[in-house]
């Protein structure tokens, strides 16, 4: 019995420790994917209102699954890096940072991924909640733009 228990224990961290490398594969983003802004969210703000522009948010969790996969595959579409670039400030944010936590509660946001569309003023716009391919992506943004 304590041997059946003990190979049970090997076997199940053998496969999580699997899981866990191959499930964080570091690959460099596609630099014709969707490029996301680099400061904070009133700077973001601050420059969606400089360019005129409304905000895409990304409102994300570092162990959330559908969130590393549009990150690994829909943020990385030529065509989304496109149209998002040229058309928002694209802001990601870790919902579970004190930041992320005041914007999560601001929009009432739920669960991982959210993704939100804002204008200049903070104002809510649009959402759609989980993983979205290029395409369904590409059609929210284009349904919001004002």
């Amino acid at each position: 019995m304590k041997t059946t228990i003990i190979v049970g224990i090997v076997l199940l961290a053998g496969y999580m420790l699997y899981s866990f490398k191959t499930d964080n594969k570091t690959e460099l983003p596609n630099p014709n994917g969707v490029h996301f802004f680099n400061g904070t969210w009133n700077e973001a703000l601050a420059e969606a209102d400089k360019q005129h522009k409304l905000i895409f948010l990304d409102v994300y969790a570092t162990w959330c699954g559908p969130c590393k996969k549009l990150k690994k595959t829909t943020f990385n579409n030529e065509e989304a890096g496109t149209f998002f670039n040229t058309n928002f400030i694209n802001v990601a944010i870790d919902g579970e940072t004190p930041e992320g936590q005041k914007l999560m509660a601001k929009y009432g946001v739920r669960g991982f991924p959210t993704l939100l569309i804002v204008d200049a003023h903070s104002n809510l716009i649009a959402r759609t909640t989980g993983f979205q391919s290029a395409n369904r992506l590409i059609n929210f943004g284009k349904k919001n733009l004002q």
